[in-house]
């Protein structure tokens, strides 16, 4: 075997997949040895569907076609008058060489089957299509009479063909492994039975299975106690701040945990550089368990996978990445951000954080899907972005690429396949209305970093939860709301124990407040945001449509200051506003009754320096610490 690099990834391909990707290579490479003075055998159209579904998917492919002097232009490769016809000859012969040793036949070097000017070589079969077209709700619209560059499709199809080979290293028996080794499986399987049966006592007829609950579990403890976030690491001398003053040289040891990145974090008191090397073997992040979005989607997407969970790790063009997790007893693939701890909320980078994405594309062991349009409910202006690479061309380059990986699967796993994906397609047709907590900004990363991203989103959710009395708490004339801070959820005692997962849901209004983790001291609390002077929540009750009115009002509420930081509490009903304070302790409302509705509201402002804003807190509670509630509300109702 030569040295190339390209002839040597050719030839890890399938023995088949090799045999068939060889002939158009040597295709090529002869044309332009018997016609050396022929210009048309020395350019190939990138997206000519022989060139763009048999060879562009292939690994290695490409890579030979540089390597014989094929250089890329805007639409086409082009085989310069400068180049070595020698060196197209060494490639040329390296890859006959392989081929004739498959056959087990001593052919000339020059293959009379290989003869054929490129125009002539025969179209690609047809085959089921297991891929769901890339853009299956709209048809794409042309934002400009200029044509879109296909010399982009390069580089396009390299970090389709990147992003598919790496998901492979999630498969690994021994990587699993030692994922499951640090994941502690008994507890999160124990906590998610418990929440599956309180599920089930509060709605008999949900649908949910323990895999369900352990995802959300798994993605809790991720965030909470496994992995942590990285803006820059404190100086390794002193322990102070440090700032990324660029990158430094990768070491082999880097390089040998595919850390082709290293950021230089600088101290500028002790003059000392701190190496960050950007680990992109998920067998590496394990031991580190840091890192950015990139880290953490490509640490938590192996430890879904060593569940036995089905997992997929999703790349978002605009420099984001997350991963996605099949879903059997709701049939329909779940969206899962562990920097942020959310489930099943794929609006929140359009909507939440302000995104203008154009490609989302979703890699799992077994195929590669154009996701993008659960991600968006702005669908034409999404196209109107998408100008790297025709639609077709991308449809047709994934479905080469997955033709060729699905080739050894059974009959029954591609039809699985099929099946999840037209569930997908169905779902892709209609935009999506956004819902609570996909209405925020990004809360990972520092306040800098997300700024510069334009990932901080509104100060404000435009949406308004409001609560009503269900049947249940009609008849029984109460109403009986808790929140608890660690576990993040809230619970109707008054409705059969009924629980709204998130703080946020259930929120009249808020402005510039998050909730915040402390993962060094296990505490959880809600603030306002950083540089914002004040934040406001508040939560509605509502008795109006169910024509009673209210009889008592009791509400207690826990709040913490530091320093100068003021939280202010206060209750509306009407024209009436009474404040109280937030010390655990329960505040009636006297003179609320033969009012309908209700209003609990809290301020926070205060504090001092830089850190101001952690010194006014809601709901401060251990992680550890069994759940209690941190905020209640009870009412008891008459008839209007």
């Amino acid at each position: 075997m030569s040295g190339s690099q390209g002839v040597s990834a050719l030839c890890e391909n399938p023995n088949d997949v090799f045999l068939d990707v060889s002939k158009l290579l040597l295709t090529y490479a002869d044309n332009i040895l018997r016609n050396p003075n022929e210009d048309k055998y020395r350019s190939i159209r990138i997206g000519n569907p022989t060139f763009s579904t048999r060879l562009l998917p292939i690994r290695g492919a490409v890579e030979c076609l540089f390597e014989m002097g094929f250089e890329e232009a805007e639409t086409h490769l082009v085989f310069p008058k400068t180049a070595s016809v020698e060196q197209l000859r060494r490639i040329r012969e390296s890859i006959a060489a392989e081929r004739d040793q498959r056959l087990g036949a001593g052919q000339s070097p020059l293959c009379p089957q290989s003869s054929a000017p490129s125009s002539a070589l025969p179209q690609p079969a047809s085959a089921p299509p297991l891929t769901p077209p890339t853009a299956p709700a709209p048809q794409p619209v042309q934002t400009s009479s200029q044509p879109i560059p296909l010399g982009n499709s390069v580089s396009f199809f390299r970090t389709l063909q990147s992003n598919f080979q790496h998901v492979m290293v999630y498969e690994s028996p021994a990587l699993k492994q030692k994922a499951l080794d640090c994941v502690p499986l008994p507890r999160l399987r124990a906590a998610a039975q418990e929440k599956l049966q309180r599920a089930r006592r509060a709605d008999p007829a949900c649908n949910l299975v323990e895999q369900d609950l352990l995802l959300l579990e798994l993605l809790a403890w991720f965030k909470g106690e496994f992995f942590s976030w990285v803006d820059s690491l404190p100086c390794s001398r002193c322990g102070g701040r440090t700032q990324n003053s660029g990158n430094l040289s990768p070491s082999a040891d880097d390089l040998r945990w595919d850390a082709n990145r290293v950021e230089n974090h600088y101290c500028s008191a002790c003059q000392l550089a701190t190496r960050f090397p950007r680990y992109n073997n998920p067998e590496k992040l394990l031991e580190t368990r840091r890192g950015r979005c990139g880290e953490w989607a490509n640490c938590f997407t192996l430890c879904c996978r060593a569940l036995e969970l089905e997992a997929r790790y999703i790349w978002d063009s605009t420099d984001h990445v997350w991963t996605e997790v099949y879903s059997p007893s709701q049939c329909r693939w779940m969206h899962c951000d562990p920097c942020e701890n959310v489930c099943d909320k794929p609006l929140l980078y359009e909507v939440g954080w302000g995104k203008k994405l154009s490609y989302v594309l979703a890699f799992s062991k077994d195929q590669v899907v154009d996701v993008t349009w659960r991600y968006s409910c702005k669908h034409q202006e999404v196209l109107s972005r998408r100008t790297q690479v025709h639609e077709a061309w991308l449809r047709e380059t994934i479905n080469g690429l997955n033709t060729v990986r699905q080739q050894a699967l059974s009959p029954q796993r591609r039809k699985e396949l099929l099946e999840m994906l037209l569930v997908e397609l169905v779902e892709f047709i209609s935009p999506k209305t956004p819902k609570p907590g996909e209405l925020g900004g990004r809360t990972s990363g520092s306040l800098a970093w997300r700024a510069a991203r334009g990932e901080t989103g509104p100060s404000a959710s435009s949406e308004e939860f409001v609560f009503v009395p269900t049947e249940a708490e009609r008849s029984g004339k109460l109403f009986h709301l808790q929140y608890s801070s660690s576990g993040d959820r809230y619970c109707r005692v008054s409705s059969g124990g009924e629980e709204l997962p998130g703080w946020e849901t259930g929120v009249w209004r808020r402005g510039a407040v998050f909730r915040k983790v402390e993962h060094d001291w296990k505490m959880v609390y809600i603030a306002r945001k950083e540089g914002s002077e004040a934040g406001t929540i508040s939560w509605k009750f509502d008795c109006g449509p169910q024509a009673l009115k209210i009889r008592t009002v009791s509400v207690r509420a826990r709040s913490q200051t530091f320093h100068s930081g003021r939280v202010t509490w206060r209750m509306h009903s009407g024209q009436d506003t009474i404040e109280f304070s937030g010390d655990g302790e329960m505040h009636s409302a006297p003179t609320f009754s033969e009012s309908t509705e209700l209003v609990v509201e809290a301020e926070l402002s205060g504090g001092e320096g830089e850190t101001s804003w952690q010194h006014a807190q809601l709901f401060r509670q251990s992680l550890q610490d069994p759940e209690e509630p941190s905020f209640e509300i009870i009412i008891g109702m008459e008839e209007a």
